[in-house]
């Protein structure tokens, strides 16, 4: 299984306003749009970190990095399988997705969406459910820090060093996404199953592809019994597709 871990920044709408509190902004004063500014990528288990912007050539907001951008953006989304981020359903997905019917591209290839923060929000009671919270709860480097708000200022203007700033921070998101995701995986309650990318012949976790499985016990269905699995690598349980016993459903009745 080909699996992305991706982050996006996006640069704040640009608007005129009469008031800073409660202000509700017609699109008749709407300047600019927000739009994707930056993005950075991996693929799992690869050392390689993928960055792109459109800051290029010393240079901010060319039409020709924004196309280089959102083209990359693409071709990653299209070759995987399945896609980690956090609050990315929400936030990185729906960007992207505008980012590329703006460009005339297709959608890419279908994929499975992994959201940690929906697992962090689901599974567990977090004070608060933040990337930078939790990774730093969990005893990871947590996200760079920065200026703040006029960091994206800075580098709507051009300026390069903004932009470095912005690429290191932008990469440590995605760095700590991969950490992340071998802790949260095991207690994610639906992932894509490894079982169905690999040997029809071998059983493997189906939350990491491991084949260090070893039995637990059983699992029971008010009809069937099936084999109860725990991988030995990142604790999660599985059970085997075939029923150990169970009888039709419609004799139970």
């Amino acid at each position: 299984m080909r699996v992305l871990l991706i982050d996006i920044e996006t640069s704040p709408n640009l608007a005129h306003v009469w008031r800073i509190w409660q202000e509700n902004v017609g699109l008749e004063q709407l300047l600019v749009p927000t739009e994707m500014m930056c993005f950075a990528a991996k693929w799992y288990g690869e050392r390689e970190v993928f960055f792109a912007s459109q800051y290029a050539g010393g240079k901010y907001g060319e039409i020709d990095s924004q196309l280089n951008m959102v083209q990359l953006a693409h071709e990653l989304l299209d070759e995987a399988d399945a896609v980690v981020h956090y609050n990315g359903r929400k936030f990185d997905i729906p960007h992207l997705n505008r980012e590329f019917l703006l460009q005339g591209l297709t959608p890419p290839s279908p994929f499975k969406q992994i959201d940690l923060l929906k697992v962090a929000q689901k599974q567990f009671n977090f004070p608060s459910n933040k990337l930078a919270y939790v990774t730093k709860a969990l005893g990871l480097k947590g996200k760079v820090k920065h200026e703040g708000h006029s960091l994206w200022v800075k580098c709507m203007a051009g300026d390069p060093a903004a932009w470095k700033r912005m690429e290191r921070y932008n990469r440590r998101d995605v760095t700590e996404l991969e950490p992340l995701f071998n802790i949260l995986r095991p207690w994610a309650p639906s992932l894509p199953n490894f079982n169905l990318y690999g040997d029809d012949e071998q059983h493997v976790c189906p939350k990491c592809g491991s084949a260090k499985l070893t039995k637990q016990g059983f699992s029971y269905t008010q009809v069937s019994k099936f084999q109860q699995w725990r991988c030995s690598d990142c604790g999660g349980w599985s059970r085997s597709a075939k029923r150990e016993l169970g009888s039709d459903l419609r004799e139970s009745l």
